[in-house]
């Protein structure tokens, strides 16, 4: 896990290595173990290193190949990277490190771009070929690793954070209308590849991009399940229930790799409880696992300790409990905005913050429960759907998903940032009419894993994570069981008000009361509730003369809000205020001119 960045000029000129150490520096929490930077001709490439794998330097990126002819650089974990090093090894190769870098130099060298079949793992990548000219970014199937991208008729720029993209300089900072319309409408989620910044796109999940030397591209998509049912496994949940355990099982031992010790972030969640359990199962016993609690607000708990402490004493880990008070809620808040790439308005962006600064006192890598609700159908919303017709899902999907219709984004925003149309739910369309899903439900499955979730919990974990140079590994996320679950009949995964063939699995091996618990969340009550003192920062950040001149949103609409804060909510429940108040305290804190 690293941060890593670069620039490929197509006017002739050498690389701009001042700015992609800027782009590098920016990105010290991401990789404190190390800094590296190479440059040739028209390419730079910088990177930050968190020693996971090969802890010796010989795993240093950016990392060459002389023999091949080729310079790479390596955000992320190819989980069977042994296994693909003895095929090369078998193929010829002799290698001079015992690192995942430089197992995928190899694999390129070895099969080109078409090596991304055959990695298991959550990756962004660069790779330089030397003779001619070529660059190729990649990134996983899932989308866990993040690439961002600037592109002008002279130059490309990547980096694994937005903000180290700014700090290259150069960047238009203007607003993407389509991503705010987005934004406003899927609480804070812009999927690939735009972002809010109209200058600023990221490289879509599952895609590889072969850049030439004249700065002309091409884009790869290299994996999309189906989802459509298998007649080998039928309806049997008894049979789907033991493949799903078999394809976890193997989700989370593959998650162990690494020369450096591995804890689990333990919610009390079926789904991380799940985790625990198959660690154990594999023999971990001595885990250490990790739950943090934040003090009640409104009546609202704030903590599920009852249910991580019995995980905990079930399995004998190692556990460590975080109670948090409120008066650390504004530096905490201020931090986890910091670390943001994008905007996000999930509260419990700040909880995974403060408790990625604690676990990262202990380990290095964390494994988390982040996706089951997305791909074994969790949450509340998506028996509705099920029930629509086919060519119905968009509108059902939007009934129940979206935070409000179009008329009110558009009043939200200032007209000249507000698109003529209703993007969010034409994105929607286009989405859930392609084929290869077979019901209303598969189609919603589909969009929400692969192109909602990488931009919102699993970027949220990332980002909050990695500000602490602590790496998250998310089985839940594993390709192979993303396939078999999108297979999987819906009304396996609609039972017992939802993930009922994960609980089916969960009652097998945990405690009851974990798995029949009411679904819980990541509660923190003073941001859901706008408690003070985050009011008093939200009201400081709309009324702020950059906020004023940048003139995003309505001011009539800011000032309803400002004045009732509780009263205007989101079709789902979620706070107008603190969704706006998002956006503006993010471009704030980033020091972004947008206009």
């Amino acid at each position: 896990m690293c941060g890593l960045s670069g620039e490929v000029r197509f006017d002739g000129r050498r690389a701009d290595l001042a700015a992609v150490e800027r782009m590098t520096d920016e990105m010290e929490d991401r990789g404190p173990d190390g800094r590296g930077a190479w440059s040739q001709g028209a390419v730079a490439l910088g990177h930050r290193r968190l020693k996971i794998i090969d802890l010796s330097e010989s795993g240093a990126q950016p990392m060459t190949d002389p023999q091949l002819g080729l310079t790479g650089v390596f955000n992320g974990c190819v989980y069977n990277y042994r296994e693909v090093r003895g095929r090369l090894e078998g193929l010829g190769h002799r290698f001079f490190s015992d690192s995942d870098t430089e197992v995928l130099l190899k694999a390129y060298g070895q099969w080109g771009h078409e090596c991304v079949e055959r990695l298991v793992g959550m990756f962004a990548f660069v790779v330089v070929e030397h003779h001619t000219g070529r660059v190729v970014l990649g990134r996983d199937r899932l989308g866990i690793k993040p690439l961002y991208l600037t592109q002008d008729g002279d130059r490309l720029r990547f980096a694994s954070t937005l903000p180290a993209l700014l700090a290259g300089g150069g960047v238009d900072t203007s607003f993407d209308p389509v991503a705010l319309h987005q934004y406003l409408s899927w609480h804070g989620t812009v999927p690939a590849p735009r972002t809010v910044l109209s200058g600023v796109r990221k490289l879509p999940p599952a895609t590889v991009r072969v850049v030439e030397r004249d700065g002309t591209h091409r884009d790869h998509c290299y994996w999309q399940p189906s989802y459509t049912r298998r007649p080998e496994l039928g309806s049997d949940p008894v049979r789907w229930r033991e493949a799903v355990h078999d394809a976890l099982r193997t989700a989370v031992r593959r998650r162990t790799v690494a020369d450096v010790p591995v804890g689990v972030l333990l919610s009390g969640g079926l789904d991380s409880s799940l985790i625990v359990a198959l660690l154990a199962e594999e023999g971990h016993g001595d885990m250490a696992t990790f739950a943090m609690g934040f003090e009640s607000e409104n009546g609202q708990d704030g903590d599920e300790f009852r249910y991580s402490d019995l995980v905990a004493r079930r399995f004998s880990t190692d556990h460590h409990q975080y109670m948090i008070p409120s008066d650390r809620l504004p530096a905490a808040l201020e931090a986890a905005i910091g670390a943001m790439s994008e905007p996000m308005v999930s509260h419990d962006t700040v909880a995974f913050h403060l408790l990625a600064e604690q676990v990262a006192k202990d380990v290095k890598v964390v494994l988390c429960g982040q996706g089951a609700d997305e791909v074994f159908a969790g949450y509340h919303w998506y028996p509705p759907i099920a029930e629509a017709a086919r060519p119905d899902a968009p509108d059902a999907y939007a009934d129940v998903y979206f935070d409000r219709p179009h008329d009110d984004v558009a009043s939200l925003l200032h007209p000249d940032v507000a698109p003529g149309h209703d993007a969010s739910r034409d994105y929607v369309r286009a989405h859930m009419a392609a084929p290869g899903a077979q019901s209303a439900l598969d189609a919603a499955l589909r969009m929400d894993v692969h192109a909602l979730m990488p931009d919102d919990p699993v970027k949220r974990v990332d980002n909050m994570t990695m500000a602490w140079g602590l790496e998250a590994r998310v089985p839940f996320l594993d390709h192979e069981l993303v396939e078999l679950a999108a297979a999987c009949p819906p009304e396996l995964k609609l039972a017992q008000d939802g993930k009922g063939v994960l609980k089916d699995m969960g009652r097998r091996v945990l405690p009851r009361e974990v798995v029949d618990r009411p679904k819980g969340y990541f509660p923190v009550p003073a941001v859901r509730h706008m408690a003070e003192p985050v009011l008093s920062r939200v009201r400081e950040a709309l009324t702020a003369p950059e906020a004023r001149r940048r003139g995003l949103f309505d001011q009539r609409r800011v000032a309803e809000m400002l004045a009732e804060p509780a009263r205007h909510r989101s079709k789902r429940g979620g706070s107008t205020l603190w969704q706006v108040a998002s956006l503006e305290i993010w471009l704030q804190t980033h020091g972004i001119d947008s206009h």
